[in-house]
């Protein structure tokens, strides 16, 4: 069995701190090498793909000194310290607000990603703070961190195999979710914005306010296309003789992971009888956010609760106070129609025309929204059609992302027992 040993984050190889270029240089920035931000890091993932802003080349010559290489694991030390990092799956820039380990050959790259993981929590205890009150940990406190590894590199690099096991097969159903996604959103655009749907080619069209539209369809406000709408709520977090009902909440910034299929960050909280009652979700609701967003992120977001997303709870259900509960009228539409509406104006800005802002936060005409927001009403046939289409999608995303949840639950079991050496390593056979 292997032995651990303590050392100090700097002992593991070079530490590097990012920086983050003049803005006034538009000239540093591009598309030529990628500049990866705490914002960009999903607390989910292991790598960071897409993040938003790039160095160009003038950039990259500049500021190369401190490009991070393939491999190295960034951790956030300045903002929300103890809660996000990323492997470098590229070489990439980094901000002041992040620090790399590249380890050196003592050490295997997916082992110290994953002994960072591991003590990820400990930064909170070496916050110095800054002048503004953000949460900070200096490179030289970073560095000091007292962490216990494993000393063959052998072993280690039997754990980062096995945990990698875990998150690879995470990562392709993501990249599986991604791909149904935006199969459900193509032929949506497909059918309800080109006119490309089945039979199209004989079907006689009129002339709307909307333009020229098929015959037998119809278009309303999506108001009048609604059984039941009301806004959320967000209870107490501990049960009392006055919050009795526990109903999990679903928030803004539960939307993205829900349409993912992942539901598990969802808190469960405590609500009065009289709030609870007529905020209950179902199959098939919309959650449609209303108060919120930041620069580049509308508010609009929407997730369609659908049946196999809705059973994953194991409780009720109600969106948070900043969110609306949409429920559509079947006997009109679809609700999925409804949803694939929502996203294609999200996605092409239709929706900011919506958005008032104040004191910093961007709210929504929602009133305004139910009465002008026109949605086209396909005929019977073509509605049928299309749930016959769309539904196994997005019952596969659902599929695919509880799949994700039980693999991120085992990973999660296996690491600090892998990390302390407590599961031996030594003769495993790893592939």
């Amino acid at each position: 069995m292997d032995k651990t040993k303590t050392i100090q984050i700097s002992d593991i190889g070079e530490v590097i701190t990012g920086n983050t270029p003049p803005r006034k240089n538009s000239e540093y920035y591009g598309d030529y090498t990628l500049f990866i931000k705490p914002t960009d890091i999903s607390k989910d993932s292991k790598y960071t793909y897409n993040p938003e802003e790039c160095y160009s080349e003038i950039g990259y010559e500049k500021y190369k000194k401190t490009l991070i290489p393939q491999g190295a694991t960034c951790v956030v030390t300045i903002g929300s310290i103890g809660e996000k990092l990323t492997k470098a799956h590229t070489d990439c820039f980094i901000n002041q607000a992040m620090n790399a380990v590249i380890p050196n050959e003592k050490y295997d790259e997916d082992y110290v990603y994953y002994v960072l993981k591991y003590n990820l929590k400990q930064l909170k205890m070496f916050d110095s703070g800054t002048a503004s009150g953000r949460e900070n940990v200096s490179k030289s406190a970073f560095s000091s961190i007292n962490i216990n590894v494993l000393t063959k590199k052998d072993n280690q690099i039997k754990v980062g195999k096995i945990l990698s096991n875990y998150d690879d097969l995470i990562e392709n159903n993501n990249k599986r979710i991604k791909i149904l996604e935006e199969m459900a959103q193509k032929i949506y655009k497909e059918w309800f914005v080109d006119f490309k749907f089945p039979g199209y080619e004989t079907t006689t069209f009129k002339q709307t306010e909307l333009g020229k539209i098929p015959s037998d369809w119809n278009s309303k406000p999506i108001g009048e296309l609604l059984e039941h709408q009301i806004g959320g709520g967000w209870g107490n977090e501990e049960q009392s003789d006055k919050y009795t009902e526990s109903a999990y909440v679903i928030r803004g910034a539960d939307i993205p992971n829900g349409r993912d299929g992942n539901i598990q960050n969802c808190p469960l909280r405590y609500h009065t009888k009289s709030n609870i009652k007529t905020r209950l979700l179902k199959a098939n609701d919309i959650v449609f956010e209303v108060s919120g967003g930041s620069k580049g992120q509308p508010v609009g977001r929407a997730l369609l609760l659908n049946k196999n997303l809705f059973n994953q709870f194991n409780d009720n259900v109600i969106c948070a106070s900043f969110c609306k509960l949409l429920r559509t009228d079947t006997k009109q539409i679809l609700p999925e129609i409804v949803y694939l509406h929502l996203l294609n104006i999200y996605n092409n800005g239709k929706i900011e025309k919506y958005q008032t802002q104040s004191t910093g936060i961007i709210n929504f005409k929602f009133t305004f929204f139910l009465e002008n927001e026109q949605i086209l009403v396909p005929n019977d046939t073509i509605q049928e059609l299309f749930k016959n289409i769309t539904l196994p999608i997005f019952d596969e995303i659902s599929l695919l992302g509880y799949k994700n949840q039980a693999l991120k639950q085992t990973r999660d079991l296996l690491l600090p027992r892998l990390i302390s050496g407590e599961i031996d390593v030594e003769n495993m056979e790893i592939k």
